[in-house]
């Protein structure tokens, strides 16, 4: 499975781990709403005339009843729901006039396919290491693999990253057991640490290792991998070197006591299930607006927001009642894809002088591989893509405010500030900064390319009861939400869209940013 199928869960366990207990949902009371919609001052001249002045409450309002209905199940990634849910989104481009940006079989489509798989948790698992036996769900963690049974001598490649001094130098590991040091030099959060992993392991399987054996001493804590690798996953096929991918253990080696396994010469019995895979295929919707500008059509801003979500019961691994395990996803991210169809309907009625690429994407929650694939298989030219304004979130507890993860770094403030007060909306810049949200969305996935992109997302400040009481939580669901505030959201999103199209110069990362070097390289700056 791919590296980034495991970000999302761990990047997400402080809110996860301050949730509380998910209630019945109750279809006739909505809960009481945190602070009221702002009054919209009155606008007058070109922000009265435009069309996202015409968005309807009543519009906003059946897209997300009917995304984050029951009916589709939680719009899990890999299941029908989902594929429900990406069909809706392609026939409103196909409504609104939307070009599609992706093609099938040579025909054009608003469908970019992406080959998945689901993974299951493996059902056994033992390493003999002389007299120890380190078994499944305590010692051990599978990773990747089909079922296995070897005994042999291990090789250690320190990091086994590379081909020098502190990895693979001198070493043949064909039909070998290579055992690794977790992480690497540089890896510092959760993110890098499963960067490491998978191209430790892509590289084994390269080289023939038997297997592949990680000695596990990062921050994460070992029972938070356990919770995960005991619980099916989605990743992302590897369709070129097909097969099934090496064998990949995690051993719980926090208090360095199996460093034995570095010695030369020691002797293990590794024996598993493996991981048993079955195609989940889905797929990112795409559709175009053409831009009106001779020479600024040929650059793009892409909108973008997840529409998957968790599904239903165990898979979506929150507690849950009998009497309602669906997770609907109002807010995660039903609340987001409305926000780029309404954006599509009013930038198509009066197009921006930019071409704009909406973008519906898959697999968020399972690791942000539809943002993922589309960042190394993209519809339209990264070097002519100027921007992305992605939309998500975990929720609202001000409905008062957008808040912008990004918006003092990706140089479109202005811009998304005159949007935001043009309808009666204040801006918070970089809420919850020790969450490091930034890399915990879509956007991230565009701006390691170079691409400016920031998250525009419901108003919070901080994480709090509030934001825990319905984060992937079952009561998400639409009765919940405040659509006045929602309404006046999709029009601010919206016309900050349009304004970052009209710009006459492309936004700039700002002096400094860790992804400025990415940009400069990108565009050739």
């Amino acid at each position: 499975m791919p590296t980034n199928s495991v970000i999302a869960f761990f990047a997400g366990l402080a809110l996860t781990t301050a949730s509380v207990q998910a209630q019945p949902r109750s279809s006739t009371k909505a809960p009481p709403r945190p602070k009221a919609v702002a009054e919209a001052p009155t606008r007058t001249g070109s922000v009265a005339n435009l069309p996202e002045s015409t968005i309807s409450r009543a519009e906003v309002e059946s897209h997300i009843r009917f995304l984050a209905s029951d009916e589709l199940q939680g719009r899990r990634t890999g299941e029908p729901g989902n594929q429900t849910a990406a069909r809706y989104i392609a026939e409103q481009f196909r409504l609104l006039g939307l070009k599609p940006a992706a093609s099938i079989d040579g025909q054009a489509s608003y469908f970019q396919s992406i080959a998945m798989e689901r993974v299951k948790a493996a059902s056994s698992a033992i390493m003999i290491v002389g007299k120890d036996t380190l078994k499944l769900g305590k010692e051990l963690a599978v990773m990747t693999g089909g079922p296995a049974d070897v005994t042999g001598e291990v090789l250690y490649a320190g990091y086994g990253l590379t081909d020098g001094d502190d990895g693979y130098k001198g070493r043949n590991v064909k039909g070998r057991i290579v055992v690794v040091q977790g992480g690497s030099p540089d890896a510092k959060g959760p993110g890098e640490i499963f960067k490491a992993s998978g191209a430790k392991r892509k590289l084994a399987a390269e080289k023939g290792a038997a297997a592949l054996i990680e000695l596990y001493s990062e921050s994460i804590p070992w029972g938070f991998v356990n919770q995960y690798f005991s619980r099916e996953q989605i990743s992302i096929a590897n369709t070129t070197t097909g097969g099934t991918p090496v064998t990949h253990l995690w051993v719980n080696n926090a208090n360095n006591q199996y460093k034995q396994l570095k010695e030369a010469g020691q002797t293990v019995t590794l024996r598993t299930t493996g991981r048993p895979r079955t195609p989940a295929p889905s797929a990112n919707v795409a559709g175009i607006i053409e831009g009106t500008d001779p020479k600024l059509k040929e650059e793009y801003v892409v909108l973008s927001a997840h529409f998957d979500h968790i599904g239903v019961g165990k898979q979506g691994g929150s507690p849950y009642q009998s009497t309602d395990s669906i997770f609907n996803g109002a807010r995660d991210n039903a609340f987001g894809t409305v926000s780029i169809l309404m954006a599509s309907k009013v930038l198509i009625q009066q197009r921006p002088k930019r071409s704009v690429l909406v973008l519906a994407l898959t697999g968020e929650e399972v690791g942000l591989l539809g943002s993922s694939y589309y960042a190394e298989h993209p519809l339209v030219p990264l070097k002519q893509t100027v921007f992305d304004l992605n939309t998500d979130g975990a929720g609202y507890n001000d409905t008062t405010i957008v808040s912008v993860i990004g918006l003092e770094r990706t140089g479109a403030k202005a811009e998304i500030e005159a949007a935001a007060t043009a309808f009666g909306l204040g801006i918070f810049a970089e809420p919850a900064p020790e969450q490091g949200l930034f890399d915990r969305s879509d956007n991230v996935s565009f701006a390691a390319k170079g691409i400016p992109a920031p998250t525009f997302t419901p108003g919070f400040k901080s994480f709090d009861e509030v934001i825990s009481k319905y984060y992937h939580q079952a009561i998400d669901n639409p009765e919940s939400l405040d659509f006045p505030y929602v309404h006046r959201f999709c029009q601010a999103y919206a016309y900050a869209a349009r304004l970052i199209a009209n710009r006459p110069t492309r936004p700039q990362w700002s002096v400094g940013d860790k992804y400025e070097s990415a940009g400069k390289a990108l565009y050739g700056q």
